[in-house]
């Protein structure tokens, strides 16, 4: 394996480390001490999701652009970084929406150059694994993150100054990923310098094209984590509890991402990801009568192996169909799902303002559509 893939690990573990120290509390800090409804948390994590993609696109068309990926990567994490400081200036329920959305932003800037810069240092017949390793890398930090917001709540108890503390400890890990970052030298790239950005669209294959039509309609069914924090708060798991319930669904993923991408050099990708459709299908409809807490943890188990498969195959699935523009396909994969994720927020947000079975029966009817579009239309592509 190329040592930078364990540096951009990382950087990715550093940031992690300090983005799920406040996620772990955000969806029960947003709706039960600010005070707002789950509603505009539906709202809130729908846009921030589509402020993770809206620039998507144009950082990836820019990387294969120029051929350049290091800036691009550098200037999302610092971007990142600096929004966590609203934290520290006010916890109003609008400085929250902003915190969230504007964060988004550096992820959405950074991640089509840093995934293709992922994708260069490895061959095709063990992509998949380099993606895993990362992803565990990652994931990783998402493991101790709400391990540390475990350790300030418990320690110094659930207060609003207890809350601020834990914002500011989470800034550290944020400003040491960027530094780790400078330090990775990046490699001379090829650029594209007659890729005009109306026309990036063309050029990109067709069979990456039809594997936009499943996973366009499998974003309408994937609801922001934050609703499955809800659902265990509402069985009776304290923040605290949650908290180490978010801990465990990381950990299984850190476990599990290697050997899913290691398996899916071996069996083929697109196997893999119908693995993460079906599965999470099957987990929402669990959650439509789960209704005990051991229940809950399973399905924090389970769906930590989800994590696995979705977030670091599909991108693997994608640098096998898409060779030459890579950033761009990644950017304009990223950016159509973020767009799609905002009304899947809404309508969970909406749905579970009724009956919250009516937001996971519906997300499991979407992720059984989705896979019965990827069996019918396969996009084809190598690592298949």
């Amino acid at each position: 394996m190329h040592p930078d893939v364990l540096k951009l690990g990382l950087v990715s573990f550093l940031t992690d480390l300090s983005s799920e120290m406040v996620f772990a509390v955000f969806a029960v800090f947003f709706t039960t001490v600010a005070g707002a409804s789950t509603a505009l948390l539906g709202l809130i994590e729908g846009l921030a999701d589509f402020s993770a993609s809206a620039l998507n696109y144009l950082a990836g068309w820019l990387s294969d652009r120029s051929g350049r990926r290091k800036g691009l990567v550098v200037a999302g994490y610092g971007f990142s970084t600096l929004a966590k400081a609203i934290l520290l200036l006010s916890s109003s329920i609008a400085a929250l929406a902003w915190f969230r959305v504007i964060e988004r932003l550096g992820k959405g800037f950074r991640g089509p150059p840093r995934d293709a810069w992922l994708a260069s240092m490895a061959p095709e017949k063990s992509r998949g694994y380099a993606f895993g390793v990362h992803k565990a890398l990652d994931k990783a930090g998402a493991v101790l993150g709400p391990l540390v917001a475990y350790g300030v709540l418990s320690w110094w108890g659930e207060s609003a100054s207890t809350y601020r503390l834990l914002f500011a400890v989470a800034l550290v890990p944020a400003l040491a990923s960027v530094l780790v970052l400078l330090w990775v030298q990046e490699p001379p790239g090829v650029p594209q310098a007659r890729a005009r950005f109306g026309a990036s669209w063309q050029q990109l294959s067709p069979a990456f094209k039809r594997f936009l039509l499943p996973a366009g309609v499998f974003a309408l069914a994937y609801f922001s984590l934050g609703f499955l924090l809800l659902k265990a708060h509402t069985l009776g798991f304290s923040v605290t509890e949650i908290v180490l319930l978010y801990a465990g669904f990381n950990l299984v993923c850190v476990l599990a991402a290697p050997l899913v991408g290691w398996l899916g050099d071996r069996v083929g990708r697109r196997h893999i990801v119908l693995l993460g459709y079906a599965l999470y299908a099957a987990l929402n409809l669990w959650l439509v009568w789960a209704g005990s807490r051991w229940e809950m943890v399973a399905v924090f188990v389970l769906y930590g192996l989800f994590y696995a498969v979705e977030d670091s195959q599909s991108k693997a699935f994608i640098a096998d169909l898409e060779p030459e523009r890579r950033a761009t396909a990644l950017g304009a994969y990223s950016g159509m799902t973020g767009l799609l994720y905002l009304p899947a927020s809404l309508l969970a947000g909406a749905l579970w303002s009724v009956a919250p079975g009516w937001a996971f029966g519906t997300a499991a009817a979407l992720a059984g559509v989705a896979m019965g579009v990827l069996l019918c239309r396969p996009p084809g592509g190598g690592g298949v």
